[in-house]
C-alpha cells in the first residue's frame, strides 16, 4: 500500500504529477521536452507550473527563449528546495504509512 501526497493552497498546487514534471526538466533542461517525455501537453505543463508558483508563492521555472543555442528552462533554487522538502516529506510519510498500516491493517494481512 502506498501513500501519495498532494498539497493544497486554495487549489491543489503540488503532488506526484509536478514533482515527476520538475524532476524530467532537472534533466532535460526543457519544459517541453519533459512534458512530451511524460506524454503531456506543453500548455498543459504550463498551467500545472502556474499553479504551484500561485500556491507556493515564487517562480519554479527560469525560461530562457531560443536563439542559437536554443531555449531552455532551469528550476529556480525554491523550486529546487520544494522539491528536496516534498522527497523527503513523502519518504516520511511513507514509512510512517506503511508502520501505521500493519498497526491498524495487520489483521487483514495475518491469513
Amino acid at each position: 500500500y502506498n501513500v501519495s501526497v498532494r498539497l493544497f493552497a486554495e487549489e491543489k498546487c503540488f503532488g506526484p504529477g509536478i514533482a515527476a514534471l520538475l524532476h524530467r526538466v532537472q534533466e532535460l533542461h526543457s519544459l517541453r521536452a519533459a512534458a512530451m517525455s511524460m506524454g503531456m501537453a506543453y500548455s498543459k505543463a504550463w498551467s500545472i507550473i502556474r499553479a504551484a508558483e500561485q500556491g507556493f508563492g515564487c517562480k519554479l521555472l527560469r525560461s530562457t527563449i531560443g536563439g542559437s543555442g536554443g531555449g531552455g528552462a532551469q528550476l529556480t533554487d525554491e523550486a529546487r528546495q520544494i522539491m528536496e522538502a516534498y522527497d523527503a516529506y513523502c519518504r516520511k510519510l511513507d514509512a510512517y504509512g506503511q508502520e501505521l498500516f500493519r498497526e491498524l491493517f495487520g489483521f487483514c494481512t495475518e491469513k
